[in-house]
Protein backbone atom coordinates (compact mmCIF):
# COMPACT_ATOMS: atom_id res chain seq x y z
CA UNK A 1 0.00 0.00 0.00
CA UNK A 2 1.37 3.41 -0.96
CA UNK A 3 2.21 5.84 1.83
CA UNK A 4 0.05 8.68 0.55
CA UNK A 5 0.22 11.00 3.56
CA UNK A 6 -2.74 13.15 4.66
CA UNK A 7 -2.87 15.19 1.44
CA UNK A 8 -2.75 12.19 -0.85
CA UNK A 9 -5.32 10.35 1.24
CA UNK A 10 -7.85 13.06 0.48
CA UNK A 11 -7.23 12.72 -3.26
CA UNK A 12 -7.11 8.94 -3.82
CA UNK A 13 -9.30 5.98 -2.90
CA UNK A 14 -8.47 2.27 -2.97
CA UNK A 15 -11.44 -0.10 -2.76
CA UNK A 16 -9.77 -3.51 -3.10
CA UNK A 17 -6.49 -5.11 -2.19
CA UNK A 18 -4.24 -6.48 -4.92
CA UNK A 19 -1.29 -8.87 -5.10
CA UNK A 20 1.84 -7.46 -3.46
CA UNK A 21 3.83 -5.36 -5.90
CA UNK A 22 1.05 -5.34 -8.53
CA UNK A 23 1.18 -2.51 -11.07
CA UNK A 24 -1.12 0.41 -10.31
CA UNK A 25 -3.98 1.82 -12.34
CA UNK A 26 -5.01 5.36 -11.41
CA UNK A 27 -8.56 6.18 -12.54
CA UNK A 28 -9.91 9.66 -13.19
CA UNK A 29 -13.72 10.15 -12.97
CA UNK A 30 -16.10 11.90 -15.35
CA UNK A 31 -17.63 15.34 -14.75
CA UNK A 32 -19.75 15.19 -11.62
CA UNK A 33 -18.35 11.75 -10.84
CA UNK A 34 -16.55 10.51 -7.77
CA UNK A 35 -13.94 7.87 -7.03
CA UNK A 36 -16.70 5.35 -6.33
CA UNK A 37 -17.67 5.37 -10.01
CA UNK A 38 -14.71 2.99 -10.44
CA UNK A 39 -15.76 0.57 -7.70
CA UNK A 40 -16.80 -2.20 -10.10
CA UNK A 41 -13.81 -1.77 -12.42
CA UNK A 42 -11.53 -1.95 -9.39
CA UNK A 43 -13.19 -5.21 -8.34
CA UNK A 44 -12.74 -6.70 -11.81
CA UNK A 45 -9.05 -5.76 -11.92
CA UNK A 46 -8.08 -6.49 -8.32
CA UNK A 47 -6.52 -9.86 -9.14
CA UNK A 48 -3.82 -8.22 -11.23
CA UNK A 49 -3.78 -4.45 -10.61
CA UNK A 50 -3.87 -2.17 -7.59
CA UNK A 51 -6.53 0.34 -8.56
CA UNK A 52 -6.66 3.85 -7.13
CA UNK A 53 -9.40 6.30 -8.07
CA UNK A 54 -9.08 10.06 -7.88
CA UNK A 55 -11.51 11.84 -5.58
CA UNK A 56 -11.92 15.37 -6.91
CA UNK A 57 -12.88 18.00 -4.32
CA UNK A 58 -16.49 19.12 -4.06
CA UNK A 59 -18.17 15.70 -3.78
CA UNK A 60 -18.98 12.99 -1.26
CA UNK A 61 -16.58 13.25 1.69
CA UNK A 62 -14.93 16.30 0.03
CA UNK A 63 -18.17 18.18 -0.67
CA UNK A 64 -17.15 21.00 1.69
CA UNK A 65 -14.21 21.86 -0.57
CA UNK A 66 -14.57 24.01 -3.69
CA UNK A 67 -14.24 22.23 -7.00
CA UNK A 68 -11.77 23.13 -9.72
CA UNK A 69 -13.19 25.16 -12.61
CA UNK A 70 -9.94 24.87 -14.58
CA UNK A 71 -8.56 21.67 -16.09
CA UNK A 72 -5.05 23.10 -15.94
CA UNK A 73 -5.31 23.85 -12.23
CA UNK A 74 -6.87 20.45 -11.51
CA UNK A 75 -4.14 18.57 -13.41
CA UNK A 76 -1.41 20.57 -11.74
CA UNK A 77 -2.76 19.79 -8.29
CA UNK A 78 -3.12 16.07 -8.99
CA UNK A 79 0.42 15.98 -10.39
CA UNK A 80 1.64 17.47 -7.10
CA UNK A 81 0.04 14.80 -4.89
CA UNK A 82 0.36 11.67 -7.04
CA UNK A 83 4.07 11.00 -6.50
CA UNK A 84 3.61 8.28 -3.82
CA UNK A 85 1.71 6.15 -6.34
CA UNK A 86 4.50 6.25 -8.90
CA UNK A 87 7.03 4.05 -7.11
CA UNK A 88 6.09 1.04 -9.23
CA UNK A 89 4.80 0.58 -12.82
CA UNK A 90 1.52 2.40 -13.31
CA UNK A 91 -1.06 3.37 -15.91
CA UNK A 92 -3.85 5.97 -16.14
CA UNK A 93 -7.50 5.43 -17.02
CA UNK A 94 -9.85 8.39 -17.47
CA UNK A 95 -13.47 8.50 -18.55
CA UNK A 96 -14.97 11.59 -20.24
CA UNK A 97 -13.55 14.64 -18.41
CA UNK A 98 -11.28 12.20 -16.62
CA UNK A 99 -9.59 11.27 -19.90
CA UNK A 100 -8.42 14.86 -20.34
CA UNK A 101 -7.39 15.09 -16.68
CA UNK A 102 -5.36 11.88 -17.02
CA UNK A 103 -3.75 13.11 -20.24
CA UNK A 104 -2.76 16.46 -18.78
CA UNK A 105 -1.36 14.88 -15.60
CA UNK A 106 0.69 12.48 -17.74
CA UNK A 107 2.01 15.41 -19.78
CA UNK A 108 2.98 17.29 -16.64
CA UNK A 109 4.78 14.30 -15.18
CA UNK A 110 6.82 13.86 -18.34
CA UNK A 111 7.58 17.57 -18.63
CA UNK A 112 8.90 17.72 -15.07
CA UNK A 113 10.99 14.58 -15.34
CA UNK A 114 8.52 12.40 -13.51
CA UNK A 115 7.54 8.83 -14.31
CA UNK A 116 5.75 7.88 -17.52
CA UNK A 117 2.63 5.66 -17.45
CA UNK A 118 2.79 2.28 -19.09
CA UNK A 119 -0.35 3.31 -20.95
CA UNK A 120 -3.04 5.97 -21.01
CA UNK A 121 -6.62 4.71 -21.41
CA UNK A 122 -8.80 7.55 -22.74
CA UNK A 123 -12.45 6.52 -22.44
CA UNK A 124 -15.57 8.31 -23.65
CA UNK A 125 -13.79 11.50 -24.68
CA UNK A 126 -12.77 13.02 -27.97
CA UNK A 127 -9.11 13.83 -28.53
CA UNK A 128 -7.73 17.05 -27.02
CA UNK A 129 -7.36 18.72 -30.42
CA UNK A 130 -10.97 18.12 -31.44
CA UNK A 131 -13.55 20.59 -30.22
CA UNK A 132 -17.29 21.17 -30.07
CA UNK A 133 -19.19 24.28 -29.10
CA UNK A 134 -20.51 23.25 -25.69
CA UNK A 135 -21.94 25.45 -22.95
CA UNK A 136 -23.72 23.15 -20.52
CA UNK A 137 -21.97 24.90 -17.62
CA UNK A 138 -23.84 28.11 -18.51
CA UNK A 139 -27.29 26.52 -18.14
CA UNK A 140 -29.48 26.94 -15.10
CA UNK A 141 -29.65 24.14 -12.55
CA UNK A 142 -32.47 22.34 -14.35
CA UNK A 143 -30.56 22.47 -17.62
CA UNK A 144 -27.49 21.03 -15.98
CA UNK A 145 -29.44 18.16 -14.44
CA UNK A 146 -31.22 17.51 -17.74
CA UNK A 147 -27.84 16.98 -19.38
CA UNK A 148 -26.92 14.31 -16.85
CA UNK A 149 -30.29 12.60 -17.24
CA UNK A 150 -29.81 12.52 -21.01
CA UNK A 151 -26.42 10.83 -20.76
CA UNK A 152 -27.87 8.14 -18.46
CA UNK A 153 -24.78 7.89 -16.29
CA UNK A 154 -26.59 8.34 -12.97
CA UNK A 155 -29.70 6.77 -11.52
CA UNK A 156 -32.34 9.33 -12.47
CA UNK A 157 -34.21 8.74 -9.20
CA UNK A 158 -31.44 10.61 -7.38
CA UNK A 159 -32.55 13.80 -9.11
CA UNK A 160 -35.98 13.53 -7.52
CA UNK A 161 -34.36 14.25 -4.14
CA UNK A 162 -33.87 18.01 -3.90
CA UNK A 163 -31.38 17.68 -1.05
CA UNK A 164 -29.15 15.40 -3.12
CA UNK A 165 -29.47 17.70 -6.13
CA UNK A 166 -28.28 20.68 -4.11
CA UNK A 167 -25.34 18.65 -2.84
CA UNK A 168 -24.09 17.62 -6.27
CA UNK A 169 -24.78 20.76 -8.28
CA UNK A 170 -21.68 22.79 -7.23
CA UNK A 171 -19.25 20.01 -8.19
CA UNK A 172 -21.16 19.29 -11.37
CA UNK A 173 -21.04 22.93 -12.47
CA UNK A 174 -17.34 23.36 -11.67
CA UNK A 175 -16.49 20.15 -13.53
CA UNK A 176 -18.47 21.16 -16.61
CA UNK A 177 -16.87 24.60 -16.51
CA UNK A 178 -13.43 23.01 -16.36
CA UNK A 179 -13.93 20.62 -19.25
CA UNK A 180 -15.94 22.93 -21.51
CA UNK A 181 -13.41 25.76 -21.20
CA UNK A 182 -10.45 23.41 -21.65
CA UNK A 183 -8.14 24.33 -24.50
CA UNK A 184 -5.35 22.07 -25.64
CA UNK A 185 -1.98 23.77 -25.35
CA UNK A 186 0.43 22.66 -28.10
CA UNK A 187 3.58 21.06 -26.86
CA UNK A 188 4.98 17.63 -26.02
CA UNK A 189 2.24 15.08 -25.59
CA UNK A 190 2.90 11.64 -24.06
CA UNK A 191 5.43 8.97 -24.92
CA UNK A 192 3.33 6.06 -23.65
CA UNK A 193 0.79 4.06 -25.67
CA UNK A 194 -2.70 5.55 -25.81
CA UNK A 195 -5.75 3.31 -25.91
CA UNK A 196 -8.96 5.15 -26.78
CA UNK A 197 -12.21 3.48 -25.70
CA UNK A 198 -15.55 4.58 -27.11
CA UNK A 199 -19.20 3.59 -27.05
CA UNK A 200 -20.54 3.02 -30.56
CA UNK A 201 -23.66 5.10 -29.77
CA UNK A 202 -22.05 7.86 -27.70
CA UNK A 203 -23.66 11.22 -28.59
CA UNK A 204 -20.68 13.11 -27.14
CA UNK A 205 -17.86 11.29 -28.94
CA UNK A 206 -17.77 10.04 -32.50
CA UNK A 207 -15.45 7.21 -33.47
CA UNK A 208 -13.59 9.67 -35.69
CA UNK A 209 -13.07 12.05 -32.75
CA UNK A 210 -11.80 9.20 -30.57
CA UNK A 211 -9.47 8.11 -33.35
CA UNK A 212 -7.69 11.47 -33.19
CA UNK A 213 -6.07 10.50 -29.88
CA UNK A 214 -3.44 8.89 -32.08
CA UNK A 215 -1.98 12.36 -32.68
CA UNK A 216 -1.07 12.70 -29.01
CA UNK A 217 1.35 9.86 -28.45
CA UNK A 218 4.85 9.13 -29.67
CA UNK A 219 4.14 5.43 -29.09
CA UNK A 220 1.47 3.10 -30.44
CA UNK A 221 -2.25 3.89 -30.54
CA UNK A 222 -5.25 1.58 -30.32
CA UNK A 223 -8.97 2.23 -30.58
CA UNK A 224 -11.42 -0.10 -28.85
CA UNK A 225 -15.17 0.26 -29.38
CA UNK A 226 -17.95 -1.06 -27.16
CA UNK A 227 -21.69 -1.37 -27.53
CA UNK A 228 -23.41 1.52 -25.74
CA UNK A 229 -23.60 5.25 -25.20
CA UNK A 230 -21.56 7.72 -23.21
CA UNK A 231 -21.59 5.54 -20.11
CA UNK A 232 -21.08 2.23 -21.92
CA UNK A 233 -18.59 1.44 -19.13
CA UNK A 234 -21.40 0.87 -16.63
CA UNK A 235 -22.66 -2.12 -18.64
CA UNK A 236 -19.35 -3.38 -20.03
CA UNK A 237 -17.11 -3.45 -16.96
CA UNK A 238 -15.80 -6.98 -17.52
CA UNK A 239 -14.99 -6.28 -21.16
CA UNK A 240 -13.24 -3.02 -20.29
CA UNK A 241 -11.22 -4.75 -17.56
CA UNK A 242 -10.15 -7.39 -20.06
CA UNK A 243 -9.12 -4.67 -22.51
CA UNK A 244 -7.04 -2.93 -19.83
CA UNK A 245 -5.21 -6.08 -18.78
CA UNK A 246 -4.55 -7.14 -22.36
CA UNK A 247 -3.06 -3.80 -23.32
CA UNK A 248 -1.01 -3.49 -20.15
CA UNK A 249 0.38 -6.94 -20.83
CA UNK A 250 1.38 -5.79 -24.30
CA UNK A 251 2.87 -2.56 -22.94
CA UNK A 252 4.91 -4.46 -20.35
CA UNK A 253 6.34 -6.66 -23.01
CA UNK A 254 7.13 -3.89 -25.49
Amino acid sequence: MANLGPDGQSWFRRFHTAPQGAPRLVCFPHAGGSASSYLQLSKELSASLEVFAVQYPGRQDRRGEPGFASMTALAERIAEVIAPLLDRPFAFFGHSMGAIAAFEVARLLEATGGRTPRALFASGRRAPTTSRDESVHKRDDKGLIDEIRQLSGTDSRLFDDEEIVQMILPALRSDYTAIETYEYRPGPDVSCPIVALAGDADPRVSIEEAQQWKQHTADVFHLETFRGGHFYLNDQVAQVARTVTEHLGSAAGS
